[in-house]
């Protein structure tokens, strides 16, 4: 674990973070899908799917809230994030939307605690690193206006994720 400011970096799985809200890296439908999406549905239990069903999807970019059912965490925040085609489709801007729509949520609960996976890194493809830069990023400035979120964790599956996302807060 590494923390900085009110942002900490861990390697773990998101479905087991003592959290008011998860953010899942979500499909357009929020039916489910594969990664953290697939996770997450599993671990919250059949009735997340149910109440996802009556949400009518999700915008690239954009968020929406559930229950969390089954997981540690009192809420789902469940984003679309984009798919890298080049960085030539405005998915930078889609993925700090995702950020910011997701937080705004947050904030709107009352959510002191906020856990977020890589968001498009996976099978939609977006680098790495840029991905996290955008993440700490919008957090950041994010945190600097609100003061309601107390800890923002970035929870990465992966170790090279953590190590990007780690050095990244250590230099900002």
């Amino acid at each position: 674990m590494f923390q900085k400011n009110k942002m900490t970096v861990i390697q773990s799985d998101i479905t087991k973070l003592e959290v008011d809200a998860v953010v899942n890296a979500a499909n357009k439908e929020l039916l489910g899908g594969g990664g953290v999406d697939a996770a997450i549905h599993r671990a919250a239990g059949p009735e997340l799917l149910e109440e996802c069903r009556k949400l009518n999807g999700c915008e690239v970019g954009k968020a929406k809230m559930t229950s969390a059912y089954n997981l540690p965490a009192k809420y789902v925040i469940h984003t679309v994030g984009p798919i890298w085609r080049g960085g030539r489709y405005g998915e930078p801007e889609l993925l700090k939307s995702c950020y910011e729509s997701s937080l705004e949520l947050a904030q709107n609960y009352d959510c002191k605690k906020i856990a977020f996976p890589c968001i498009s890194t996976g099978v939609y493809g977006y680098p790495s690193e840029s991905a996290a830069q955008i993440a700490v990023n919008t957090c950041n400035e994010f945190l600097k206006e609100d003061s309601t979120i107390l800890e923002i964790t970035f929870c990465c599956f992966l170790g090279k994720d953590y190590s990007i996302y780690r050095s990244i807060l250590r230099d900002h």
